[in-house]
């Protein structure tokens, strides 16, 4: 298995840098006939992290509106299994934004078992902004990018 390389400098200190979190009730049709959480489940819970920590900022409808201007793209995401969970397991979804770029973020996630602070999943991956009618990227707006730094309690550059 490939090593999670964003882990630094150690699980637990990475842990701490996370400042949102949001629960998760594992469903019936999430799981497989092994009876434990999919693999695609993960991903689809890390976009749901992303919809909640973007609406938490103040704005998820610059970007996830139908009738927004704008709108984000996934460029890759990675995923690292950890442990099983089950039906009805209720986890805690940590979703951070580790690097802001000129118009990309990159994000890590993390997946734990609520009951035994089990960690189940994490994750990391790169959204562009971008332009819906010319498909091409855009810089952050300035308020979005100061948002996420102040959250995130990042210094911006520049």
């Amino acid at each position: 298995m490939a090593r999670a390389t964003y882990i630094q400098p150690s699980l637990e200190e990475w842990l701490e840098k996370f400042h949102f979190m949001t629960k998760i009730t594992i469903r019936y049709c999430e799981t497989d006939m092994s009876g434990h959480l999919n693999n695609t489940s993960h991903l689809i819970y890390f976009e749901q992290g992303r919809v909640e920590y973007f609406d938490n900022l103040g704005f998820g409808d610059l970007v996830l509106d139908y009738d927004a201007d704008l709108m984000v793209v996934v460029a890759d995401i990675a995923c690292h299994y950890h442990s099983e969970a089950f039906f009805r397991e209720t986890l805690r979804l940590g979703v951070r934004v580790a690097r802001l770029g000129n118009s990309s973020l990159e994000l890590e996630y993390c997946l734990i078992a609520e009951e035994k602070n089990r960690l189940v999943a994490t994750g990391r991956g790169t959204i562009v902004l971008l332009d819906k009618k010319t498909r091409r990227s855009v810089p952050i707006p300035e308020k979005a990018r100061e948002s996420i730094a102040l959250f995130e309690q990042m210094e911006l550059i520049g």
